[in-house]
């Protein structure tokens, strides 16, 4: 098993033969560290945003403008989680203009090292940079200066066919009208 900074860690969950900043659909879970209630509570099943939760919407909306590569097509956060559905694909073209303004100087590729490197525009690089920004707006908030918000990976899930995807989406729709029945609830 290998060791990062003299501690050992799981291998990850990511599939080997995959390029995670490739085109594609992905099913993504971020959970809260410690599983903590900090984003609201289910009201007769709907989510109902706490202040924190609703930094972690603005953060999470921002986060797709600001890069031309990633939509979400499926969206909720639950009190200690957010589950989505989020693609990587080309930004519509128009007139020579990508549809959506990318001003970030372009940047040479970067040689792998490290065990935490990230490939760009990767979803590995993606969760990385919403969770830092949710992170500092959040402990701003709390007045908790390098609390941390979330657990240290999250899941993801390569969706492969319209049958997976119309399923999953549905999950994250329906997650809080289930929510006593949910994993994730304690």
């Amino acid at each position: 098993m290998d060791k990062f900074k003299n501690k050992y860690r799981i291998p990850s969950a990511r599939a080997s033969w995959w390029n995670y900043a490739r085109k594609g659909v992905y099913f993504i879970t971020i959970c809260t560290v410690g599983r903590e209630h900090l984003f609201g509570e289910i009201i007769n099943s709907q989510m109902v945003l706490s202040e924190i939760g609703k930094i972690v919407q603005q953060e999470w909306n921002k986060s797709f403008e600001i890069r031309a590569e990633l939509f979400c097509d499926a969206f909720i956060i639950m009190p200690n989680h957010i589950h989505a559905i989020v693609r990587i694909d080309s930004p519509e073209v128009t007139h020579g203009q990508s549809s959506r303004q990318d001003h970030a100087p372009k940047r040479p590729l970067t040689k792998k090292h490290g065990v935490a490197y990230r490939p760009a525009k990767s979803i590995s690089s993606f969760v990385a940079g919403f969770k830092a920004a949710a992170k500092i707006r959040i402990n701003e908030y709390r007045n908790t200066p390098g609390q941390p918000v979330w657990q240290t990976r999250f899941h993801d899930h390569i969706i492969r066919n319209e049958v997976e995807y119309y399923q999953i989406k549905n999950y994250i729709e329906t997650n809080p009208s289930t929510w006593e029945n949910d994993k994730f609830f304690n």
